[in-house]
């Protein structure tokens, strides 16, 4: 039997997330999804990156992953509104219960989206028709299965938790996936394989799942500029191009070309992780300026969202993904499990550099002349501490503390106070014995 595979994703999910808390907490209140708006950075000095933004912020061409403050001048008048971990967990979770219903076979692969296998679930959705001789219904023909059964779990979503998500159908997940990112929001799309020359090779190649910017620069370069160029190319062409496993994607999928195996979810996450894409392509000359911070705020994320769930990381990781479409990581066990920002970010930090930079500058991802195009921080082997030992330090009695101290502390409280959180920070400072490569 053919798959038939849905891709589920919530429109514009923190940014409707928020709007609906707002709503519920004050009906009166302007619904950011009908403004220019974003959920992203420092509210308060508007700085960080964009993570979630509204339809009507797009058409200003904002777009997430980038600096609030690059943000705020294409719209000066942006609303912008603080990440509420704690609303993205609990609308996640019920966004995913309703799933559930509808059929034993369901992935959920971010906190946002989610694939179903619907494949033999007729049954399920008995008042919807199954036209005669159309394997394949087209989207204008409402009352037939499967079309009717995602229009159903739309609306049981939209009219039960008060936000909108999208639904792509197809035979694998590629083409589930890409449907489901047609015209939003609040749409049913199909993209069966015989419609992939019509609908899916006109579209810029940057518009296909799995192309970066910098690959479809390089693909722009010899004229590959549509996702059919990419159908049309030699497969050699493109794995000369972008290595074999790069080159295969984009030949195999420009053609419409995907795995339709959806495993179950399981239900208690053993892992808290963010990752994002980077404003632009992260290398050895702009490592300090343009990874750090992307660092520091996904570290940021992760150590909230593990705060407020209360637990503590006893392992650390980092992953990236490079402008050739390889996923790397590294990991480290902790000797104490954590979960403050500062634990966990100077431990990532170490991780990225020698990831990227190598043991003493050898062997890694610049190394080898790669660039990066995703950062990842994640936790796992989570605990709850309870039995947590003391550390040795922790059983000294504490050292007598400088009175200095305590008026440096005290002035930069007022200061933090008056002008915000962020508007004292750190300077860089080097790691005992490493050295950070000249570039």
């Amino acid at each position: 039997m053919e798959h038939l595979i849905f891709h589920v994703d919530v429109n514009s999910a923190f940014l409707s997330w928020s709007a609906v808390r707002r709503l519920k907490e004050d009906p009166g209140c302007v619904d950011l999804r009908d403004i220019p708006s974003a959920v992203g950075g420092d509210v308060k000095t508007r700085h960080g990156v964009i993570t979630a933004k509204s339809i009507p912020a797009k058409k200003y061409g904002i777009h997430t992953g980038e600096p609030v403050v690059k943000a705020l001048q294409k719209c000066p008048n942006l609303v912008l509104v603080e990440s509420d971990f704690a609303t993205y967990r609990e609308y996640s979770r019920a966004f995913m219960q309703i799933l559930k219903k509808h059929t034993p076979r369901m992935e959920q692969v971010s906190i946002d989206e989610a694939f179903l296998d619907m494949t033999g679930t007729q049954d399920r959705f008995p008042a919807c028709e199954v036209i005669p001789g159309h394997s394949h219904p087209a989207e204008d023909e409402t009352g037939c299965f499967p079309v009717s059964a995602a229009d159903r779990i739309r609306r049981e979503v939209r009219d039960t938790l008060g936000f909108t998500v999208n639904v792509g159908i197809s035979v694998n997940r590629l083409l589930a996936k890409m449907a489901s990112d047609f015209e939003k929001p609040d749409r049913t799309h199909t993209l069966w394989p015989e419609e992939v020359p019509a609908r899916l090779w006109p579209l810029p190649i940057g518009e296909l799942y799995g192309c970066g910017a910098r690959t479809a620069e390089r693909l722009a370069n010899l004229g590959i500029l549509t996702i059919g160029d990419a159908a049309a190319a030699d497969p050699a062409l493109l794995i000369s191009l972008l290595g074999e496993k790069g080159g295969t994607y984009i030949s195999e999928s420009s053609r419409g070309a995907g795995s339709s195996e959806v495993e179950e979810s399981a239900d208690e996450m053993q892992s808290c992780s963010n990752e994002t894409t980077t404003p632009t392509d992260i290398t050895a000359v702009n490592y300090e300026k343009e990874a750090l911070p992307v660092l520091k705020e996904l570290s940021a994320s992760v150590a909230r969202r593990l705060q407020k769930d209360g637990c503590y990381a006893g392992t650390v990781t980092v992953s990236v993904k490079t402008d050739t479409f390889r996923r790397l990581s590294r990991q480290s066990a902790l000797p104490e499990s954590v979960n403050s920002e500062k634990d966990i970010y100077r431990a990532a930090e170490e991780l990225l550099h020698r990831l990227l930079f190598g043991e003493d500058g050898n062997g890694g991802v610049f190394a080898k002349g790669g660039s990066v195009r995703l950062i990842g921080v994640g936790g796992t082997s989570l605990d709850r501490q309870e039995y947590r030992q003391l550390s040795l330090f922790e059983m000294e009695p504490p050292a007598k503390k400088d009175p200095r101290t305590d008026r440096i502390d005290a002035m930069l409280q007022d200061i933090r106070r008056q002008y915000g959180e962020n508007a004292v920070r750190k300077g860089a400072s080097r790691v005992q014995g490493r050295k950070r490569p000249e570039t």
